[in-house]
């Protein structure tokens, strides 16, 4: 699937994954109006449209015993910048990779160590991949908010799978 169609149901799922991807089936079905095997068929749609592709948990890396977390802003050859992010993510203590659009300063790594030595061997192993660290920035914490896109929207199509589970209808 490689351009699905996004509605107004899909958003509120994606909404509430947002708000808390620990939630049931269930439990997404009930804010959204919508059964639980709606979610799931949606959830399922998402996740093979790359929609979806991943959860995973915002971590305290200081308070699970790594104080230093550390962005790299780099420069890297463009016909390279794919290839420097996946081998970047093989090095140990670098949590992602970052590959921006433009510019001179076009790739971010940011890592996470335990001490000041840890930190300048990700960065040597990081710049033997070829590219040019132009700084390291100290980040001293992370706020993250759902993108209020997502949040449920009026309109007709909000409750459209709701009967995809039961039979049909007569329709007035």
């Amino acid at each position: 699937m490689d351009d699905p169609s996004i509605d107004d149901v899909d958003r509120s799922i994606l909404h509430q994954l947002q708000l808390s991807a620990r939630q049931t089936d269930t439990e997404i079905g009930e804010e959204v109006e919508v059964t639980s095997t709606t979610v799931r068929n949606r959830l399922d749609k998402l996740e093979d449209g790359g929609v979806i592709r991943g959860y995973h948990p915002e971590i305290n890396y200081e308070r699970a015993g790594y104080p230093l977390h550390v962005l790299f802003v780099c420069t890297v050859d463009p016909n390279e910048l794919d290839s420097v992010a996946e081998q970047s993510l093989d090095i140990r203590g670098v949590v992602s990779a970052r590959e921006m659009l433009g510019g001179e300063r076009n790739f971010h790594a940011e890592v996470v160590a335990d001490t000041v030595h840890e930190i300048e061997e990700i960065r040597n192993e990081v710049a033997n991949l070829g590219l040019t660290i132009n700084s390291s920035e100290i980040i001293s914490e992370t706020q993250v908010q759902p993108w209020d896109h997502f949040y449920p929207r009026a309109g007709p199509d909000a409750r459209q799978d709701d009967n995809d589970d039961e039979s049909p209808t007569d329709q007035e």
